[in-house]
């Protein structure tokens, strides 16, 4: 094991350890007054020619949300315009950067202000 630790250290130290490509970072709001990440994906698409490709994404894209207790991944919609996502009970949109759309769109539906 003490071999191992060795070797594993000199690829550290090396720099020969490839790493994963970095995401952009979540993107950090405050939403209702409690803190809110937004971490868009680009997903997995293989119909690039779809026309709402709006901020580089395409339908196939998805949002996580993580906000109070939720933890909500969002794909995006097909509706035109800046990209949105819904799942048909949340809505998210970031159309203002600096104000985002945040809905919960069922029950009793409610919009939540959100800001950087």
């Amino acid at each position: 094991m003490h071999v191992f630790a060795v070797l594993l250290a000199a690829l550290l130290l090396g720099g020969f350890l490839v790493s994963p490509a970095q995401a952009a970072p979540a993107e950090r709001y405050l939403c209702a007054g409690d803190p809110l990440l937004a971490d868009v994906h680009a997903g997995a698409v293989d119909a690039r020619d779809i026309p709402n490709s709006s901020a580089g994404t395409v339908p196939g894209a998805f949002v996580v949300l993580r906000w109070r207790d939720l933890s909500l991944q969002l794909p995006r919609s097909n509706a035109k315009g800046a990209p949105s996502y819904s799942d048909g009970k949340w809505f998210w949109s970031a159309a203002d950067p600096e104000r985002p759309t945040f809905s919960l769109l069922v029950g009793s539906p409610e919009t939540f202000l959100c800001s950087r």
